[in-house]
């Protein structure tokens, strides 16, 4: 399994990483919705750096242009509801890609223990496609390995990316237990080294979902 971290080189995905991790910042959910939505156009620009292209030609007015286009749109899958926006940065760059969604959530019991949960998915046809599943945090592993399996039922990509803004060690670790390594490549925008006994990413950035798009409540 490749891993590529795309922070801590001093571009401006630092600077939006940054911002998202910032306490006083993400009092502004339109701020943090956007660079959500930043980081994941630089993802989705580096990613395409590994894609199949093709050779065409373009009229343009004065003449015939030889340009490098995609061969193949991949498919973009997010975890509801933190990746909304993060998904949405991708969107901007697939002009013509197609989507899908998963719904995931943590079911606790009294103990405070907790599973995670797939409740529901959509998605097109996934067979020999390229798949991109992108989620904000990359904590414990679990919500994308769900994720992956819950998306077989649909087809077997050729290639999986997962993106994340923020990942765990123990995450990364465990993902590249879980999962076909063969076929996956993880793009992150930085690596932290704890992770919680509630599977919380520190210094992490908190909850996404609610930073985004305000607290729920749960029942």
């Amino acid at each position: 399994m490749k891993v590529y971290n795309l922070g801590g080189k001093g571009t401006l995905l630092d600077q939006f990483i940054s911002e998202i991790r910032d306490h006083q910042i993400q009092q502004d959910r339109l701020r943090f919705r956007t660079n959500l939505a930043r980081v994941g156009e630089v993802m989705a620009y580096e990613i395409s750096k590994t894609l199949p292209f093709i050779d065409e030609d373009i009229t343009t007015p004065l003449g015939i242009a030889t340009v490098p286009t995609l061969k193949e749109q991949p498919v973009i899958a997010t975890v509801l509801r933190a990746g909304l926006p993060f998904h949405q940065g991708f969107l901007n760059y697939y002009d013509h890609c197609e989507s899908a969604f998963i719904a995931g959530y943590r079911k606790y019991a009294k103990s405070g223990d907790f599973e995670i949960k797939i409740d529901y998915i959509s998605a097109p046809p996934l067979d020999k496609k390229i798949l991109i599943i992108n989620d904000p945090m990359l904590a414990s592993g679990g919500s994308i390995e769900l994720a992956f399996k819950g998306l077989l039922d649909y087809g077997t990509p050729k290639h999986v990316h997962i993106a994340a803004v923020i990942a765990s060690k123990d995450g990364l670790d465990y993902i590249e237990r879980v999962l076909p390594e063969s076929i996956i490549t993880v793009w992150v925008g930085a690596i932290d080294d704890e992770l919680t006994v509630k599977s919380y990413i520190v210094p992490g950035l908190g909850d996404a979902g609610d930073l985004a798009f305000g607290r729920k409540t749960d029942i």
